[in-house]
């Protein structure tokens, strides 16, 4: 049904609507939270924020989409995963999130539940539970109790170590505080039925002896292979069936023991450039630990090539992921329980499956994007670590700087035109994996920064020549150069016979040109006779010449 006619039949059961201009914003993401639990409690449905209750459409501006995703999933017991649009109606973005039907009891992370009943959210108490006991996890194998594992099969050493990671990391949780077997049942890493604890898988995998994660779950082993240059043996073998933390730990060091750096001048300083940036390999690692089909008896193998790192896992991409969307795709992780425990011991700081992370760190530092293939019954990354782009390296170092840190959308399309000089609306929403509209709104706000200039056609954009200067430009950007010279001349006198006066850092917003070049526009100009010059220095002034 079209959003308009979703909007003029008002608020029901599956929609609510909810003010971004009157809102206070801290006060409304509590309230966003509430209204999910709602949904997600009852039988799904959306959000529409940006729209009043009557109905009145007055939209929102400044918003964060993945700020409002991760507090919605921080402020949820189990995590709720949600989808956002942003959908415009009468020149107002309206942002829809969407609830599927949750198949465990969601509450907030302050412990209270609520639930849709018409179209209001209401309290949802222990009694109209189903059950007072919340269960399920239903598609969620980390959560499925490992029936023959018991008390025996846990090692407190591993517990004490979880309970440290969390103290150190996290200032404001009181989890490391509780006895173990209260720690464990809080992590939902066992359940205890009658007398009798028993290990979920994900219990078994984090805190599980040698042992018993090899009597119970042997293909949970990471193996790690090194090869040497030019060689397609691996020269080194090391498999690691141990609790997740100890392995992780492990991986971890044995990579940044291997990372090399690469110092690039800028100016007076210089650059200090990793191989591969260590978050993007912690977020590759970790998104292979999440993702892995254990039910299938492959491992997951991590191989460390002179130039490249590839990361192989047993399973295929989540349901509705592929290569066109990886990038912007809502995390579905195929062990949920997995995935929240990484978080709570801060090894992952916010939602979302990190794909964003791995491409948008991997092209800002001058590096090829990140290869994903999909194979029948596996998942392969491939990360590199040659420098292929040092130009754009230092062009995105010096804009950041200056104007602050891009998004991966906008990492995307830059490195895009840098590539092939020019990109059409089209190309932009389908480089950065986003709509047809969210790809225009990244495209204004590049060229409020400068940083492209929308010329030739309506959708068609381009570098400002304040960038081109900043690259070792080629011919053929000095053919574009010429031309848009050319169109300088008229821009600037059209606009000059509207207004009064223009100045030279008026010129520059206008065509988009660095200081030099502007103040050379308009010299030519004026030797033309087409303008003169009134004032001096910070106070100068171009006038049409009558």
């Amino acid at each position: 049904m079209d959003i308009k006619e979703v909007i003029k039949q008002g608020e029901t059961k599956y929609v609510e609507f909810k003010s971004w201009v009157k809102a206070n914003k801290k006060e409304l993401m509590n309230i966003l939270t509430n209204e999910a639990v709602g949904f997600a409690n009852s039988d799904g449905g959306i959000i529409l924020v940006g729209v009043e209750d009557d109905g009145e459409i007055t939209g929102c501006d400044d918003y964060d989409e993945q700020g409002i995703i991760e507090s919605i999933y921080d402020k949820t017991i189990p995590k709720l995963f949600t989808d956002i649009d942003v959908i415009k109606i009468a020149n107002k973005d309206i942002i829809k999130i969407s609830i599927q039907k949750s198949h465990e009891i969601v509450a907030t992370s302050k412990g209270v539940v609520f639930k849709r009943l018409g179209k209001n959210t209401k309290p949802f108490y222990p009694s109209e539970y189903t059950s007072n006991s919340i269960k399920g996890f239903k598609g969620d194998y980390s959560a499925k109790i490992i029936e023959p594992a018991t008390n025996d099969d846990i090692d407190f050493t591993e517990v004490e170590r979880l309970k440290l990671k969390i103290q150190s990391r996290d200032k404001d949780s009181t989890l490391y505080q509780s006895d173990n077997i209260t720690f464990l049942k809080d992590l939902r890493l066992i359940d205890i039925i009658g007398d009798e604890i028993q290990l979920t898988v994900a219990g078994l995998l984090f805190v599980g002896t040698k042992e018993a994660i090899t009597r119970y779950l042997p293909q949970s082993e990471i193996i790690i292979l090194t090869y040497n240059e030019g060689q397609t043996e691996y020269h080194k073998r090391l498999e690691l069936k141990v609790p997740l933390v100890q392995a992780v730990d492990r991986i971890q060091q044995f990579f940044e023991d291997r990372n090399g750096i690469q110092n690039i001048q800028m100016g007076l300083f210089k650059l200090e450039i990793q191989d591969y940036p260590i978050n993007v390999f912690q977020e590759a690692l970790l998104n292979a630990i999440s993702h892995r089909d254990y039910e299938s008896t492959s491992s997951i193998f991590v191989k460390f090539y002179p130039n490249e790192i590839i990361i192989e896992n047993p399973g295929s991409f989540p349901s509705g992921v592929d290569s066109t969307n990886i990038i912007t795709h809502p995390s579905s992780p195929r062990n949920k329980l997995i995935a929240e425990t990484l978080q709570k011991l801060r090894y992952v700081q916010r939602s979302g499956q990190g794909v964003d992370i791995i491409f948008k760190d991997m092209l800002s530092l001058g590096k090829s994007a990140p290869e994903y293939n999909l194979y029948s019954e596996a998942v392969s990354l491939t990360l590199r670590s040659s420098l292929e782009d040092i130009e754009f390296l230092k062009f995105i170092t010096k804009e950041e700087e200056t104007n602050g840190e891009f998004s991966v959308s906008e990492i995307c399309i830059l490195k895009y035109i840098k590539s092939n000089k020019t990109i059409t609306l089209g190309k932009a929403a389908e480089v950065a994996q986003i709509t047809t509209q969210s790809a225009a709104n990244v495209l204004n706000k590049l060229c409020k920064k400068r940083n492209i200039l929308q010329r030739e056609a309506r959708n068609k954009y381009m570098f400002t020549h304040r960038v081109y200067e900043s690259f070792n430009a080629n011919i053929e950007y000095t053919k574009d150069k010429d031309f848009d010279e050319i169109q300088a001349n008229v821009m600037i006198l059209d606009y000059l016979s509207k207004n009064e006066y223009i100045t030279r850092k008026e010129v520059e917003r206008l065509c988009g040109f660095s200081p030099a070049t502007s103040k050379r526009i308009l010299k030519d100009l004026r030797e033309q006779e087409r303008i003169i010059l009134e004032g001096q220095n910070k106070s100068s002034k171009y006038k049409l010449k009558k």
